[in-house]
């Protein structure tokens, strides 16, 4: 199993700068990880970077409160994959799964799997403000509207990914979609615990540490990994 392959290298927020955005797309080459994960504004020179290895470039939808219209939402994916950009990560609009508007949270999630055009989407639906009942509902819902992921966190609320809320998840999708952990996913023991719970994407901006203690441990005959 490559570890490296699970992880999709992270830098997101306000104040990041080009060089920022330059150390990750080199790490991300050099340990050859699936993706890098940045702000719309990067795609396109993510991309052009990244010509010529098979590392993808993954954006974010809606971030990081999934409060836009799904009409903008739709718009942002379209213009990312116009971009370059190969994944789209989508924040849900969490009030209408709280107010129980489904229909309406499906025609969002759908709207953008559509603006996809057949891109991979994960839809992010921030477990640390949610129910496991909300939790299960949800994932139903990214089922149904042909999403490829559902994932955990945006990294930006009260708290990330666990073991419970991804086995969870991975329980209510089963073979339908795949999951993916993200938000406080910062070492090897993290990203081992994430996968075992039935994880098959992790977002993390410590991708590189996480590699390094794999290494560390290849001649651990215990490590599976």
């Amino acid at each position: 199993m490559k570890l490296n392959k699970y992880i999709d290298h992270t830098k997101l927020g306000a104040n990041v700068s080009k060089e920022a955005i330059d150390k990750l797309i080199d790490e991300a080459i050099q340990y050859d990880f699936k993706s890098v994960c940045v702000s719309p504004i990067w795609v396109s020179y993510a991309k052009e970077k990244l010509k010529g290895t098979d590392v993808l470039v993954c954006t974010v939808i809606g971030f990081p409160h999934g409060t836009h219209t799904k009409e903008v939402k739709a718009f942002e994916t379209k213009d990312a994959i116009n971009n370059g950009a190969d994944e789209i990560d989508m924040v849900i609009n969490i009030s209408l799964l709280k107010q129980k508007q489904y229909s309406l949270l499906f025609d969002e999630i759908k709207a953008v799997v559509e603006a996809a055009n057949k891109k991979l989407v994960k839809v992010i639906i921030e477990t640390c403000y949610l129910t496991e009942e909300e939790i299960v509902t949800v994932s139903k819902i990214c089922v149904e509207a042909r999403a490829d992921f559902v994932k955990t966190s945006t990294g930006f609320g009260t708290a990330g990914a666990t073991f419970s809320n991804v086995k969870l998840m991975k329980d209510t999708v089963g073979d339908k979609a795949n999951v993916k952990a993200s938000g406080g996913v910062r070492t090897y023991e993290d990203a081992i615990k994430m996968i075992e719970a039935g994880a098959t994407r992790i977002g993390t901006s410590n991708g590189v540490e996480i590699i390094l203690k794999k290494e560390n441990n290849k001649n651990d005959t215990n490590t599976t990994y």
